[in-house]
């Protein structure tokens, strides 16, 4: 293995690709006026965002996809998560567009979204199990080699936990730097695990942290550009595909443990909202709008969900 070639020029090509796109797309997404909208019931601190660029997952997404293209030769592993991470990603640019380009507020109607997530994780299943014919098999943590398989259960709960992993990026994008920093966490975790093990994906993990660590310098708050759908459904394709090419999909709840609250403070929000007849638990779901409802700044709540991630990273690594 060279690990100038395999690792290090992955990083630093994908960072040069997102910072050099940063003056030029952001200007561009301005001059369109292609601006987010904010909830009229979030946060106060949140109306001055009004107006700033969207779909910078553009960014993030040309970064991998152009860095990947380069190793994907003699890393053929790396296709299916290049292509769940594309697929996913241009699902999420189709409802920026409609949303923010069109004047549409509600972009992709619910069943048309989950509709094409289906089928781009259906055509992914059928590549890895039928194709490469891999292993389903999950690495159990701290088990040391032992693994669970669960037969026929294994595509349905693979259709699940993409799903899932999906909707939890996408709901842990509400705050400048947010899901770019406890993704580029994620990353380098199963960057980390890539290497140790030889999987053959390195280029791609590698790929992913540079993106988005070019990504986050106009991303940090006050964020000059958000990633939109484009962006967050891009990168929990490439958590979930990253996931299972490693065999890992049960670390996603160690690791993307923020990603897992995030859609539960959802999920138990509206249940409790119907059931209580116009009552809630959260000030506001998804939960880091509670905490900001709360009175932490929103700063705050960014650095304590990337220090609970590089821990939990930490504790996972432990676990392997």
């Amino acid at each position: 293995m060279n690990i100038n070639y395999d690792m290090i020029i992955p990083v630093l090509l994908s960072f040069g690709i997102s910072v050099l796109m940063g003056p030029v797309v952001i200007p561009f997404l301005r001059k369109l006026k292609i601006g987010q909208t904010i909830r009229d019931d979030g946060p106060e601190t949140h109306l001055k965002k009004a107006g700033t660029p969207t779909m910078g997952g553009l960014m993030i997404l040309t970064a991998v996809v152009v860095t990947s293209l380069f190793y994907i030769k003699d890393y053929p592993n790396i296709i299916p998560i290049l292509f769940l991470t594309l697929g996913f990603g241009l699902i999420g640019f189709l409802d920026d567009y409609i949303k923010v380009v069109l004047k549409r507020s509600l972009g992709l109607r619910a069943w048309q979204k989950m509709a094409l997530q289906l089928l781009v994780t259906g055509v992914f299943a059928y590549y890895v199990a039928n194709v490469l014919q891999w292993d389903l098999s999950m690495k159990i943590p701290f088990m040391g080699d032992k693994y669970i398989d669960f037969g026929i259960w294994n595509i349905p709960i693979l259709f699940f936990v993409i799903i899932g992993t999906d909707t939890g990026t996408n709901f842990t994008d509400g705050l400048d730097g947010l899901a770019s920093s406890v993704t580029v966490l994620v990353a380098t975790f199963f960057t980390v695990v890539a290497i140790g093990t030889s999987s053959g994906i390195e280029p791609i993990t590698c790929a992913a942290v540079g993106a988005l660590l070019g990504f986050l310098l106009f991303n940090f708050h006050p964020a000059s550009v958000f990633m939109g759908d484009t962006g967050s459904l891009a990168l929990g394709g490439f958590v979930a595909a990253t996931a299972y090419m490693l065999q890992m999909p049960l670390y996603l709840v160690i690791v993307g443990l923020v990603y897992v609250v995030e859609v539960l403070s959802v999920i138990i929000q509206v249940s409790y909202f119907k059931l209580s007849h116009g009552k809630r638990i959260f000030k506001m779901a998804p939960i880091h709008h509670h905490f900001e409802k709360s009175g932490w700044k929103e700063t705050k709540v960014v650095a304590v969900f990337t220090i609970v991630t590089a821990v939990l990273c930490l504790v996972a690594l432990l676990g392997v």
